[in-house]
C-alpha cells in the first residue's frame, strides 16, 4: 500500500514552468532559477520630474516586468569568461537572450536587481513540462 500512495504523489505534482531560446528551442532557465524581487514604483522610477508634480494615471498603475532574472546558470559563457556586464547568448544558436550585470541593474517595473542575469520574455517561450 506504501507504493500506491507515494505513485499518488507523483502524478499530482504540478508541472514545473521552463523558459526555452525562442530561435532554437534549447531550455535556458526553469522555475526554480528565478530570482523574484519586489514590483518596483514603474516608470515615475525612471523619470526626472519635480518632486511636486501628481503621478499620471499610466504611473498609478503597476508595470508589468518584461524581463525574468535568474540565478547564474553554467551555459552563461560570457560570465565563466570573468566579464563583470555582457550579454546573455544562447548556447545553442549564438541569439542574444538577455545581458548580465554584477553590479545590478533596474528591471522594467523599477526594481533594482543585484546582482542581475536578465532574460528578456520577448527572446523565451514559456511551456511546462
Amino acid at each position: 500500500m506504501a507504493g500506491l500512495g507515494s505513485s499518488q504523489l507523483e502524478t499530482t505534482t504540478k508541472p514545473q514552468l521552463i523558459y526555452r531560446c525562442k530561435k532554437c528551442r534549447r531550455i535556458v532557465a526553469s522555475e526554480e532559477n528565478i530570482v523574484s524581487h519586489e514590483r518596483g514604483k514603474g516608470e515615475s522610477s525612471f523619470n526626472w520630474r519635480k518632486r511636486s508634480s501628481e503621478p499620471s494615471e499610466m504611473e498609478k498603475q503597476p508595470a508589468d516586468c518584461t524581463s525574468i532574472f535568474v540565478e547564474h546558470m553554467k551555459w552563461m559563457q560570457a560570465v565563466q569568461d570573468g566579464h563583470v556586464e555582457e550579454k546573455l547568448l544562447c548556447m545553442g544558436c549564438n541569439a542574444r537572450l538577455g545581458y548580465f550585470n554584477w553590479a545590478g541593474m533596474q528591471c522594467s517595473c523599477g526594481a533594482w536587481v543585484n546582482p542581475a542575469f536578465q532574460l528578456h520574455k520577448s527572446r523565451l517561450d514559456e511551456c511546462y513540462m
